[in-house]
């Protein structure tokens, strides 16, 4: 069904004629008309009349989504229409991700940060890098106006290296005061919480008590921590433990992000993660996580690489890469006995799969398994997975096959579930979600498996990870509440983003508004820029 409009008296206002509200709280749908003006919903009730009538008989009006782990740092300041993510109805993002964003930086370390994430969000020539804190990249999204609301997370690893640069060892006092120094000041700036990235350099090199130390930082100013864990493979139940014991030494909220039991040791595990998770809630740790709904994974084919071979910063990886003997240790590594890079497990180049590169050269890499182009070329994987890492400089990205759906099914289930795409936006063959995890939780996991009814899954889009942010007037659809909205025909609603046309816009997507502004009207996008920056404030709310 597609929606029409037409105007009537009541200038400036937007009614919702006769749709189905589903308002994010997890209660029961119902039909009623909904008026918006100035930004915000004023009225909900039966009759209503406005300046401008969406005729939503046999659709459903939502919040709009929230993207708890986006990997838009830099997509949504470069495309600041945000195709991506509006046809999918999402109208908030979580920024900051997996520990490492280029906030806060100096200019030591902003050039090494670009060249370690060009494989997650590119590193555009001309760029005005014009930041180099929390508050600054919060005004730049300001000043570009964005399509989107957005979040951001004090990354861990950026702080590390403002600190003690690529170093493996715990930090001096002096250096841990300069990192919870530099993560106050970020919260105040307006971040909600930290990330981490524990298997990626820096942050991998961070032990327990370090992360403790600053999550009662992030816990004073009502912010949450968000980690990337240690292993998603082998030893993740134990770095999932290790989260815990975190949260509750610090008294720090937890949000568990993408949340996987990953790899073929991890196979029909997903009730032994829940069990842990339901025990820290029963125990009073404040928890929640995400998921995205396919099964493999996404990353760098640098982040595959041991810890070691990656201390100092890519320009001491490249220099490593080019010694034999550093190369014949990685090769054992990921051979024999396990990269802590590759989640403890020897690497299956079957399931590795090359998604994006920097290097024209590397096109036709595009697609292939690392497996298959060691075929071709007569050469062993590991052989062939060094030889991309040199020829990139590290920018490589790839796809990991290595979820499991029964897995994937049951974390979705779980009642402190909420959604995050993970998804980049970069490279010829991404991973599909970065444009497809919203609708397809609604379309194929939630109207033709059943694993999700229609209000569980919009809750978990919408008021659950509103709660973890302090978002106290967003993610539901209740007068006073900012017009966050998504308005979508639920029998047609699906993600058509694949593996081989990663980029294709959902359909079933009606209408989406941001503040009150349309930025999808009757399917198509209006180029409109009403999103900001949402700021955690000194008092722990965040500004509304």
């Amino acid at each position: 069904m597609t929606a029409g409009e037409r105007t009537a008296a009541f200038p400036g206002a937007t009614v919702f004629k006769g749709a189905t509200v589903v308002d994010g709280t997890g209660a029961d749908r119902y039909r009623a008309d909904v008026r918006i003006a100035d930004g915000v919903i004023t009225e909900i009730g039966a009759g209503l009349g406005g300046g401008t009538v969406v005729d939503a008989d046999g659709l459903v009006l939502a919040p709009g989504f929230i993207d708890m782990h986006a990997h838009s740092d830099l997509a949504l300041l470069l495309e600041p229409e945000h195709p991506a993510k509006v046809t999918q109805g999402v109208t908030c993002e979580v920024l900051g991700q997996d520990g490492l964003s280029y906030a806060p930086v100096d200019d030591t370390t902003l050039p090494a940060l670009r060249r370690q994430l060009a494989g997650w969000n590119g590193d555009p020539a001309g760029f005005d890098w014009d930041w180099r804190d929390v508050g600054g990249y919060l005004d730049r999204i300001d000043r570009t106006r964005v399509a989107v609301n957005a979040c951001y997370l004090v990354p861990h690893g950026s702080l590390r290296m403002l600190a003690m640069g690529w170093d493996n060892r715990p930090p001096t006092p002096a250096e841990l005061d300069r990192m919870r120094q530099v993560l106050a000041q970020g919260l105040l700036h307006g971040a909600v919480g930290m990330s981490s990235g524990l298997s990626y350099t820096p942050g991998m090199y961070a032990d327990t008590a370090e992360l403790a130390a600053l999550c009662t930082v992030v816990a004073a100013y009502g912010g949450f921590h968000a980690p990337h864990q240690r292993s998603y493979g082998k030893g993740a139940l134990e770095g999932y433990a290790e989260m815990v014991e975190i949260a509750r030494r610090s008294g720090c909220a937890l949000h568990l992000t993408h949340a996987t039991m990953n790899f073929g040791v991890n196979r029909g595990r997903a009730g032994e993660f829940l069990d842990l998770v339901d025990r820290a809630l029963a125990d009073g740790v404040d928890l929640t996580l995400d998921s995205y709904p396919y099964l493999p994974g996404s990353t760098t084919l640098a982040a595959l690489l041991p810890s070691w071979a990656a201390e100092g910063g890519p320009g001491a990886t490249l220099a490593r890469l080019a010694d034999p003997a550093a190369c014949e240790r990685i090769r054992y590594a990921m051979e024999r006995t396990g990269s802590d890079g590759c989640h403890g497990v020897v690497a299956d180049w079957a399931t590795v799969q090359i998604s994006g590169v920097r290097s024209a050269d590397l096109a036709p890499t595009v697609g292939r398994t690392v497996a298959d182009l060691a075929a071709e070329r007569g050469a062993g994987g590991t052989e062939v997975f060094l030889d991309l890492l040199r020829r990139d400089e590290l920018a490589t990205t790839v796809l990991q096959h290595v979820g499991h759906e029964e897995n994937v099914r049951a974390v979705m289930r779980h009642p402190a579930h909420t959604v995050g795409s993970d998804g980049l936006l970069v490279g010829a063959r991404p991973h599909p979600r970065a444009w497809g995890t919203f609708p397809r939780y609604l379309g194929h996991y939630g109207r033709e498996l059943g694993v999700l009814t229609l209000e569980q899954a919009i809750t978990r889009m919408t008021g659950r990870p509103a709660a973890r942010l302090g978002l106290d007037r967003r993610g539901r659809i209740a007068p006073g509440h900012h017009a966050d909205l998504v308005l979508l025909d639920p029998e047609r609603v699906r993600d058509t983003a694949t593996f081989e046309q990663p980029r294709l816009p959902a359909e079933g997507i009606q209408y989406v508004y941001v503040n009150g502004t349309a930025v999808v009207r009757q399917g198509r996008t209006t180029g409109a820029r009403p999103g900001r920056a949402l700021r955690r404030t000194d008092r722990g709310t965040l500004a509304r």
